[in-house]
């Protein structure tokens, strides 16, 4: 942090702790006035998008899965998804619910890793995880011990836990045995009773008051909470066919962030994520994760993101639950992937990451290359709003110290779960030369 003149200051907190990917912060004021938040994500882009261009159509889910470490599932089945569209091909429902299965597995882990390792030492007190374990061993070794049962899960179906490779367009390599599934059915059972006590321990974290209005965008589903597939909503009125995302939602680059920035067409700020999906579907979680939420005190319409943790933990008793009715329900299927011929088309596909709504679109020629390739990840659609928040965190705490300050900021950033390496796939960057208006 530098202090810039005694009519303002700015804030800088050079390197983000305990969020996926390198990103920064940026805050100037003048006197009390806020001038400018950026939350600056400096990441390297990794190009993935241009990666799968003159490649096979069969190779976006091993390609993609590479996108992230904590949710890989989430990258190959929006993939799969796409591909599958523009191929036309329906696939078994038997591997759909294999598929829900894996994905089942991801938000347990991922939304595990969050609450314990990266936001709960917010609440807590603590500047980390390590500090935590410390004084409070038995909470963290709670988190891993759940943690562990989403990271098996992924491992029994997806071939491994990170970067699965079981994975392909038309479902799987290889489908496990009944009796494989039926391994993990104990462990899914205590899961479940420590996701319930993780709802219980989050509910009673102190949540800073902060109210936004952003509209919620999620995927929706008629008879399911949606994980897979569904239909593009919003809480401002959005009904549509995933194929018309990029009708509704608009990319552009900015200049302080290798991520790009997403809005919609209007020009609002939106968030995806476990609020937007709680509010657009929670009618439709498992009668326990209901149960839960409204003894947690958090309804559809939460607008604080602080509480977001407790949707988190919401969300995972809802996955405990759905894993052990999908186990029960297993048999194996006929066939562990359904043909899929090539054909000249585009495709869409979308799923919801545990961060949130993730899109793929993919445009093919008649022998399976790829032409072109689109992925909007949730990070890219909540960045906005995410500056928007923390300009309002800012402006009201103005007069804080600013070691103070800058926790409350990170705290505040950490809500989203931002994964900063999974948004940073931008194509083209133009830099102008403020002075003379030349491109260098």
């Amino acid at each position: 942090m530098t202090h810039r003149a005694p009519a303002g200051r700015t804030m800088k907190v050079d390197g983000l702790a305990r969020v996926e990917g390198e990103g920064a912060l940026y805050v100037e004021t003048d006197g009390d006035e806020v001038v400018d938040v950026q939350l600056r994500i400096y990441e390297p882009p990794r190009f993935f998008e241009a990666f799968l261009r003159g490649r096979s159509y069969t190779e976006p889910p091993d390609i993609t899965a590479r996108v992230c470490g904590i949710c890989p599932v989430a990258y190959q089945l929006s993939a799969c998804a796409a591909i599958e569209d523009a191929c036309g091909a329906v696939v078994d429902a038997p591997l759909v619910d294999l598929r829900r299965l894996l994905y089942c597995g991801e938000w347990i882990e991922s939304h595990t890793l969050h609450i314990y390792l990266l936001h709960a030492p917010d609440f807590l007190g603590y500047p980390g995880a390590v500090e935590l374990a410390r004084d409070a061993r038995e909470v963290v070794e709670k988190g891993l011990k759940l943690k562990k049962v989403g990271n098996d899960l992924v491992e029994r179906i997806g071939g491994r836990a990170v970067h699965p490779v079981n994975v392909k367009v038309g479902g799987f390599y290889r489908t496990p045995s009944r009796r494989e599934l039926r391994t993990l059915r104990d462990p899914l059972l205590r899961a479940r009773d420590l996701a319930a006590e993780t709802v219980a321990l989050v509910s009673g974290f102190d949540f800073p008051d902060l109210e936004h209005e952003h509209p919620y965008v999620a995927l929706h589903s008629g008879d399911e909470y949606a994980v897979i597939g569904g239909r593009l909503r919003s809480s401002t009125g959005i009904d549509a066919d995933v194929s018309s995302f990029a009708d509704h939602v608009v990319e552009e680059q900015v200049p302080h962030s290798t991520a790009l920035h997403a809005h919609l067409r209007d020009g609002a700020h939106y968030l995806v994520g476990p609020l937007a999906r709680f509010e657009l579907g929670g009618d439709l979680l498992c009668e326990s994760a209901r149960e839960a939420a409204a003894a947690a005190g958090v309804r559809p319409g939460c607008r604080n993101p602080y509480q977001s943790i407790v949707v988190r933990a919401v969300e995972v008793l809802h996955a405990c639950e759905t894993a052990i009715d999908l186990v029960d329900a297993y048999e194996e299927p006929e066939r562990p992937a359904v043909a899929v011929e090539p054909r000249a088309g585009v495709g869409h596909g979308a799923t919801e990451a545990p961060r949130g709504l993730l899109y793929h679109r993919y445009e093919i020629d008649d022998d399976g290359t790829i032409l072109d390739a689109v992925m909007v990840p949730p990070t890219a659609q909540n960045q906005p709003a995410i500056e928007h928040d923390l300009f309002h965190v800012v402006e009201r705490s103005i007069g804080m110290a600013e070691d103070d300050l800058r926790h409350l900021c990170e705290q505040t950033i950490r809500n989203y779960d931002p994964c900063i390496s999974c948004s940073t796939h931008f194509l083209d960057m133009t830099v102008v030369d403020r002075a003379t208006g030349v491109v260098p």
